[in-house]
């Protein structure tokens, strides 16, 4: 047996036994309305909340004005820096994926479909405390606002 085995061994075992923890764990929600509605209905809910819209990006729409073809597909940025400014204290590289952002789009069956990235996901990225606080604020809040945009009027 080689000298290296062991360490080949628990190289392997720690890859394998990691990859769960490395998976993006996404969060997906259909909508009933339409994709300028659904992120309308987003946009008023984060306002509402007391949450600043940075920007929404019209994916389809750039992309028609490459040459190329999307199906309706639009992201909302947005944030609330008393929740994000506690994350990037933790570690200032959780700027990356901060503000949050939530990508509306039109599936192949024609359903919408509200998808974002779990919150949970940033303290596995950015070797954040286990029991943040804000990560839970920040998961409860994506619920409830993506929750807000899908409502039946």
């Amino acid at each position: 047996m080689s000298r290296f085995y062991p360490a080949i061994l628990g190289v392997c075992l720690s890859i394998s036994l990691g990859l769960p923890a490395l998976a993006d764990t996404l969060v997906s929600k259909t909508s009933p309305h339409d994709v300028a509605t659904t992120v309308d209905r987003l946009a008023a809910a984060v306002e509402g909340a007391g949450a600043n819209v940075i920007a929404r990006v019209d994916h389809a729409g750039a992309a028609e004005k490459a040459g190329l073809e999307l199906p309706p597909t639009q992201a909302l940025i947005f944030g609330n820096p008393a929740l994000g400014s506690l994350v990037m204290q933790d570690n200032p590289a959780a700027g990356l994926d901060l503000p949050m952002r939530v990508v509306v789009f039109e599936d192949e069956g024609g359903a919408v479909q509200v998808v974002y990235r779990d919150p949970s996901e940033l303290r596995a990225s950015h070797d954040l405390p286990s029991d943040a606080e804000y990560l839970k604020k920040m998961t409860g809040a994506l619920g409830k606002l993506t929750d807000a945009a899908i409502a039946a009027e």
